[in-house]
């Protein structure tokens, strides 16, 4: 179910309906989000003292017909206007995975648990699945690591630092890419020459070619 809209900024729209219509403490209550008494407490000035007016015509939340309407019909109830222009919808970027401190060296063991038992995971699968870097992906793949001494393979569902759900999660979603690049691949692949081409298996030797030459002397001798 859709939330309805309200204003902006209801007091300062408010302000502007008690001192510019006719519409009565309920309508206004109801369209800027506000309790009746509130709104009468504008209207004594006792609320929102110093507050400027903000139209909401001018800004495009009503219309002068809407508003006309209400006034002659006091049980009418005021809804925001159909925006002019739809706005494009934002995407949120998603946040990265948060560990806690005391976790943050167990990192390490689990990049190189994923690496060993998951080789289809690409770095990008590691860093969303445990909240780790590229860099530090890459020196544990070399084993350059500052502590790679010291890491072992441990599983990150042990650590603490994902769940087992998302760990199988990750891994179906890694298999299938997998899985596409390959048959990707393969489909490439079909286009290519074959071994026999690429190596030149058809072509005769030098030697066989100087054999050749030797019968063909012979022959003419």
């Amino acid at each position: 179910m859709a939330v309805e809209q309200k204003p902006l900024m209801p007091k300062a729209t408010a302000v502007w309906l008690v001192d510019n219509t006719g519409l009565s403490f309920e309508q206004i209550a109801d369209f800027c989000g506000l309790h009746p008494l509130e709104v009468k407490g504008i209207a004594d000035e006792d609320v929102a003292k110093g507050i400027k007016g903000q139209d909401p015509v001018a800004t495009g939340q009503l219309t002068r017909e809407q508003i006309a309407e209400a006034e002659g019909n006091p049980k009418k109830r005021l809804k925001m206007a159909a925006p002019k222009h739809k706005m494009p919808t934002v995407r949120q970027k998603r946040a990265p995975r948060y560990t806690p401190v005391s976790k943050r060296q167990d990192k390490p063991d689990a990049v190189y648990w994923l690496i060993r038992n998951h080789p289809e995971f690409t770095d990008s699968d590691i860093i969303k699945l445990i909240g780790t870097t590229k860099a530090t992906i890459a020196k544990i793949r070399e084993r350059s690591h500052w502590n790679a001494a010291n890491i072992k393979a441990v599983d990150p569902v042990t650590l603490g630092l994902c769940s087992q759900l998302e760990l199988d999660l990750a891994v179906s979603r890694a298999s299938a890419k997998f899985e596409r690049a390959q048959k990707r691949a393969a489909k490439k692949g079909a286009s290519l020459k074959s071994i026999a081409e690429t190596t030149g298996a058809g072509e005769a030797t030098p030697s066989e070619d100087a054999d050749e030459d030797v019968s063909e002397d012979a022959e003419q001798n």
